[in-house]
C-alpha cells in the first residue's frame, strides 16, 4: 500500500504541504473537517485556505528549518465563510524538509465537554450553597413575619400597623425571592408531547409582550415527542426567551430565532446519547460580555442591568430534571442559547 493511500485511510485530518506552502494532498478527514474538496485544496496556499494560516504556515516553516516536529496545542483555525474549529496541530517535515505532513486533530468536542462538565460542578456546587443558605435566611424570616403579625395585633393604635405591614410586605418579598432562587420545588410530571408546541407557546407569548419583535421559526417536522413536562419545559424556554428579548430592547430590529434539529453522539454529564433534540434560541442582540460568560448560570448573575440573575439558573434547573443540559455561545450580533434533551 502506497504512503498516500495510508493517510487516505486515517481518521486523522492530514495534509501535505509543499516547500511554499501550497497544499499537496489533503485526506478524507481533511476534507470533512475543512469543509473542502481534496480537488479543490490542491495547490491551494495555506493563507488562502485558513484565515490565519500565516501562523500556521510559520510552524510549517520552522519544523522544515530544524527537521523537527512542531506540535501546538488548542490552536484556532479560521476557515472563510465556515465554521471555526480548534485543533491540536503537529507538524512533520519529510523528505527532508521539502515537504510538511500537518496533523490536525479537532478539539472542539473535548473542550464542549470538558466546559459543560466544569459548568455542571459548579451548577453542583452553588446549588448547595444556595440551598443550604436559602434554608438558613427563610428560618429567621418565618419569625420576623410572625412575630411581626403578632405584634400587629397587639399595638393600640390601629395607624401604627403601617409600620407592620411593611415588615411583613419585605419579609414575603424576601422569602419568594430565596423560593425562586431554590429553583423549581415539584418534580417534573412528564409526558410525551412535540417540543414545537411548547416553542410556538413560548413565541406567542412573547409576540405578545414585543410588538416591534421579529420571530423566526426554523423548525424541524420530524423531531419525535419527548418525554418532558410541557409547563416546566415551557417556563425554562420562555426564561431563556424573555432574557434574550430584554437584551433586545435597545437594538435595532431586533429578532429572535427558535431552531430545532437533531444531534447524534452527544455527550451529556459524562453520558453519550445516540441522539438528542437540540433548541437554538437566537438573539441580535450585542452579545454577552465576556467577563460574565463563565458565571452566567449562577444566581444574581444578569445579562442586563437590574436583573435577578435567577431565569438562566432556573431554567438549568429544569433542564437538569429532563436530564438535559443548556449551553451558550455569543459574539455581538449573534447569541445562541442551545437546549439540549436526549430523546429516548
Amino acid at each position: 500500500m502506497t504512503s498516500e493511500a495510508v493517510l487516505s485511510n486515517l481518521s486523522t485530518a492530514i495534509l501535505v504541504i509543499s516547500e511554499d506552502h501550497n497544499i499537496l494532498f489533503a485526506n478524507q478527514a481533511a476534507e470533512n473537517l475543512l469543509k473542502e474538496s481534496a480537488t479543490h485544496m490542491a495547490g491551494q496556499c495555506l493563507i488562502e485556505l485558513i484565515i490565519n494560516g500565516e501562523e500556521l504556515a510559520e510552524i510549517v516553516r520552522q519544523a522544515a528549518i530544524f527537521n523537527k516536529t512542531f506540535t501546538q496545542r488548542k490552536m484556532q483555525l479560521l476557515l472563510r465563510g465556515k465554521d471555526n474549529f480548534t485543533a491540536d496541530v503537529t507538524v512533520t517535515p519529510v523528505q527532508d524538509g521539502e515537504q510538511t505532513v500537518v496533523e490536525l486533530i479537532p478539539m472542539d468536542r473535548y473542550l464542549r465537554i470538558d466546559r459543560d462538565a466544569a459548568i455542571q460542578e459548579h451548577y453542583d456546587v452553588t446549588r448547595q450553597m444556595v440551598r443550604g443558605l436559602a434554608h438558613e435566611i427563610k428560618n429567621p424570616l418565618g419569625g420576623i413575619k410572625g412575630s411581626a403579625e403578632l405584634l400587629a395585633r397587639a399595638l393600640p393604635d390601629k395607624s401604627l400597623e403601617e409600620y407592620t405591614d411593611i415588615i411583613i410586605e419585605e419579609t414575603n418579598r424576601l422569602t419568594s425571592l430565596l423560593d425562586r432562587m431554590l429553583g423549581p420545588n415539584t418534580l417534573a410530571q412528564k409526558a410525551p408531547i412535540s417540543i414545537h408546541q411548547v416553542l410556538e407557546r413560548t413565541a406567542s407569548l412573547v409576540e405578545l409582550e414585543s410588538r416591534n419583535l421579529k420571530v423566526i421559526r426554523d423548525y424541524d417536522p420530524s423531531i419525535p415527542e419527548l418525554f418532558i413536562d410541557p409547563e416546566l419545559m415551557l417556563q425554562a424556554v420562555l426564561n431563556v426567551a424573555r432574557n434574550a428579548m430584554q437584551i433586545l430592547e435597545t437594538t435595532p430590529h431586533p429578532a429572535l430565532t427558535f431552531t430545532t434539529r437533531i444531534d447524534r453522539q452527544f455527550t451529556i454529564k459524562g453520558l453519550r446519547h445516540k441522539v438528542v433534540v437540540r433548541v437554538d434560541i437566537t438573539d441580535n442582540g450585542p452579545g454577552i460580555a465576556p467577563e460574565i460568560q463563565d458565571q452566567l448560570f449562577y444566581p444574581m448573575i444578569s445579562r442586563r442591568p437590574g436583573g435577578t440573575g435567577l431565569g438562566l439558573t432556573f431554567a438549568q434547573s429544569i433542564i437538569a430534571q429532563h436530564n438535559g443540559m443548556i449551553e451558550f455561545e455569543s459574539e455581538p450580533g449573534d447569541t445562541t442559547f442551545s437546549i439540549i434533551i436526549p430523546l429516548e
